[in-house]
């Protein structure tokens, strides 16, 4: 194993370990729980917007396996206060990742995702990939629900 590998699967047990974003969604503006059936992660995750549509609280709170966990938490530290571009951005560039199969990006997507980009590597096992977008998904439909498409577009 390399460095680099090494380096990356560090960053992912750190952050399946302290899971920052990690806490009770009552009292946020919308909720989506989302469930990875192939492997039995689950999550809710909340969120309530500005009035400028950035992400003015985020929080989750879920079970599964140390791929999904620290992508919540990852994700988490990305979102808090991005706008709905950067949030789209974000996403787009998480699921280009994701969808790689193992393949690799470009450097400035890996750059965007930050702490995230440890993940890179699971985008080579199918049902890894469910695991790392499970709470991405769950960020789409919570936005969604608010009016805002991280998609695609905003209504």
């Amino acid at each position: 194993m390399s460095s680099l590998d090494q380096l990356y699967q560090q960053v992912i047990l750190d952050h399946s370990k302290e899971r920052h974003g990690c806490g009770p969604v009552d009292g946020l503006a919308a909720t989506s729980h989302q469930v990875n059936p192939t492997c039995g992660d689950e999550v809710t995750l909340g969120v309530t917007l500005a009035g400028d549509g950035r992400i003015q609280r985020l929080a989750w709170d879920g079970e599964g396996c140390s791929i999904s966990q620290a992508s919540l938490s990852m994700l988490s530290d990305l979102v808090d206060g991005k706008s709905p571009e950067e949030v789209r951005s974000l996403f787009q560039a998480m699921e280009t990742m994701m969808h790689s199969r193992g393949q690799g990006v470009p450097d400035d997507v890996l750059d965007t995702l930050e702490d995230a980009a440890a993940l890179e590597g699971s985008s080579q096992f199918a049902n890894r990939v469910k695991c790392a977008l499970l709470g991405w998904y769950a960020l789409r439909d919570a936005m969604t629900k608010l009016g805002t498409d991280i998609q695609g577009g905003t209504r």
